[in-house]
């Protein structure tokens, strides 16, 4: 025999109404806890290590350094941009959260 998750009212008292739980939180992930979120980092770092070390190292001739800090840099803003956007759009489709208890006082 199972035990009753609800114990039996004393007699002539009223059964409990059965509540129904809902899950309030949201529906996306921490920032940092997604794969969007390490593509990111990667890329940054890949970028940060590709204009480190793309280059010429003879020093021969205008122009040798072929993928400079600003045009990095200018690739790392764009990278971030795209994943600030993807964020945005990741939370536009999640429902405001709110409390099921004060939407009844009112």
């Amino acid at each position: 025999m199972t035990t009753p998750l609800i114990p039996d009212p004393p007699d002539g008292a009223p059964r409990p109404r059965a509540t129904r739980l809902r899950r309030l939180g949201t529906e996306t992930k921490a920032g940092y806890k997604t794969t969007e979120f390490l593509a990111y980092v990667l890329a940054v770092i890949a970028v940060a290590v590709a204009a480190q070390t793309i280059g010429d190292d003879s020093g021969a001739g205008p122009g040798g350094d072929y993928f400079r800090a600003d045009k990095a840099l200018f690739y790392i803003t764009l990278l971030t941009i795209g994943y600030m956007v993807s964020r945005g759009l990741a939370k536009a489709g999640t429902p405001a959260v709110a409390d099921d208890d004060h939407e009844h006082e009112h």
